[in-house]
């Protein structure tokens, strides 16, 4: 009996460890960050762009931050304008640039590989009359030198490509490609988030035009980014009001953030050097899961690839699966870019480096950061491989196919659907469904009934097996997943949705 107990309690351990591998979304705020950020809150109150005393210090702190960010990317201070996030940086060159040329020059060259925030502007601005076209990627990711020569014409104004991937980690080679467009007198823009503080990064010496940074992927805070933007080249501002930035970005600085800012890139030398130390556990981990799983994707390159960024697949287990798995044991990954994750779509990079739809859906994203200790990595290890073994509870699964008037009407069936807002306005939910917040899941809990079965659904049944495992592990017994979500019921049963989508609907409020 006691030894029973004992092993409880290890399990019990396991399962509230908490290991951090998604840091390619988001870090957290490092404790100089917060030191910095906590005294100018306190104490540097002033609007920089008054006159007195208590202002100057804050206008001092400002330009402060400004010097470090340039330092760390080997600009001039000059050069450096906040903004509200890497989004908004990206935004305001695209549409910039756009309106400096157009209508003489009407071409931009992109990749199919980059962030959501350029791949969306640059569908907004085919819409304004902007021509885009995609340079081709190897199946590595990398950019096509040779097909980009052959793309830039006399219409072309403006090259985009960013500096590092940030689902598989491709590094390009941001000199040869500025190189190619300076020959034809083209600006680049080069999308430097993910790079900043994995790789060293010299906008000077390689020639770009415009780059953009986040604070918030280097132990910085969010709701703070810069632009780079080289004297002399084309900008207007992409918001009007005050004289801010230079007259480049209008709206009282959010001082505490660009302080946090400035005190992330300060360290920026110490994350460059912890990168060794990181790539050798990315390393371990490669090994680990190929003798679990030999027969597992890698789709990160091992050549000129972020040290911390593994891509990994592994065949006939969809992601949803592993990510809900892996967070009931406490370990977070994703499955891509966090600002497309609830899409329930394939990866526009894994598709555009040859992956199949179910391909790209069999396939996780992990990142490593600096507070990743190997310690953690046999941890993720031991889960992966007593999931793969059988050795872990699996949520049970229902098909499009099984889910007909039987399983719809049955009294004893909870449905619970888990849907954004947006996506519930868009789509007929199933009928008799609840439909609640999947972020605050945790609220509904007391509404639940624990004597029923809960069939968990969602659009396109990645977010609804995260919430059946969360159900789970809070004691819910009978809990299964709606395999494929509503997008493939209605696709299997096209009469039963027709029929019933959106029927008696209950919009259930979450406890205070």
């Amino acid at each position: 009996m006691e030894i029973q107990k004992l092993e409880f309690l290890k399990h019990l351990l396991r399962c509230k460890r908490h290991v951090y591998l998604d840091h390619n979304a988001t870090t957290s705020v490092s404790g100089q960050v917060r030191r910095q950020m906590n005294h100018v809150l306190k104490y540097c109150y002033g609007n920089p762009s008054s006159l007195y005393g208590i202002a100057r210090k804050s206008a001092e702190i400002m330009e402060e931050a400004r010097r470090h960010v340039a330092d760390a990317i080997h600009a001039e201070p000059a050069e450096i304008h906040f903004t509200g996030c890497a989004t908004e940086s990206n935004n305001a060159v695209l549409k910039s640039v756009s309106n400096y040329f157009y209508p003489k020059k009407k071409k931009i060259i992109s990749t199919p590989i980059e962030h959501p925030s350029v791949m969306n502007t640059l569908e907004f601005l085919k819409k304004q009359g902007i021509v885009v076209e995609y340079c081709p990627v190897d199946r590595q990711g990398r950019v096509l030198p040779a097909e980009l020569e052959k793309m830039i014409d006399a219409e072309t104004f403006l090259v985009c490509c960013m500096l590092a991937n940030n689902e598989i980690g491709t590094i390009q080679d941001i000199p040869a490609i500025a190189k190619i467009a300076r020959q034809h007198g083209v600006l680049v823009l080069a999308d430097c988030v993910q790079a900043l503080g994995k790789i060293p990064i010299d906008v000077h010496g390689w020639g770009v035009d415009y780059a953009s940074f986040s604070a918030h992927k280097l132990y910085g805070p969010k709701g703070v980014g810069a632009l780079y933007v080289k004297q002399g080249s084309p900008f207007a501002p992409f918001m009007h009001g005050g004289h801010q930035e230079s007259g480049m970005r209008a709206g009282t600085e959010s001082l505490h953030n660009i302080a946090g800012f400035g005190a992330a890139c300060q360290d920026v030398d110490k994350l460059l050097a912890h990168t060794e130390q990181i790539r050798v556990l990315k390393r371990q981990l490669i090994r680990g899961l190929k003798e679990i799983r030999p027969d597992c994707l890698i789709h990160s390159p091992e050549a000129d690839c972020l040290p911390n960024t593994l891509s990994v697949a592994f065949p006939h287990v969809e992601q949803a699966e592993l990510l809900a798995m892996l967070d009931h044991h406490g370990i977070a990954v994703s499955a891509g870019s966090a600002c497309s994750a609830q899409e329930d779509k394939p990866s526009r990079t894994l598709k555009a480096i040859g992956l199949s739809d179910q391909a790209a859906q069999e396939t996780i994203r992990v990142s490593l950061g600096c507070g990743t200790s190997a310690r953690d990595i046999r941890y993720a290890l031991k889960v992966f491989r007593d999931h793969f073994a059988g050795r872990t509870r699996f949520v049970n699964m229902i098909t499009p196919a099984q889910l007909d008037e039987t399983i719809l009407f049955d009294e004893q069936v909870y449905i619970l659907d888990v849907r954004p807002h947006s996506l519930r306005g868009k789509y007929k939910g199933l009928p008799n469904a609840h439909e609640a917040s999947f972020v605050a899941l945790e609220k509904y809990l007391p509404q639940l009934p624990q004597d029923k079965h809960i069939l968990v659904a969602c659009q396109g049944g990645g977010l609804s097996y995260i919430a059946a495992y969360y159900l789970k592990s809070k004691g819910f017994g009978r809990v299964s997943n709606l395999r494929g979500g509503l997008a493939g019921w209605k696709e299997r049963r096209p009469d039963l949705y027709q029929k019933y989508a959106g029927q008696n609907v209950t919009i259930l409020k979450p406890a205070r």
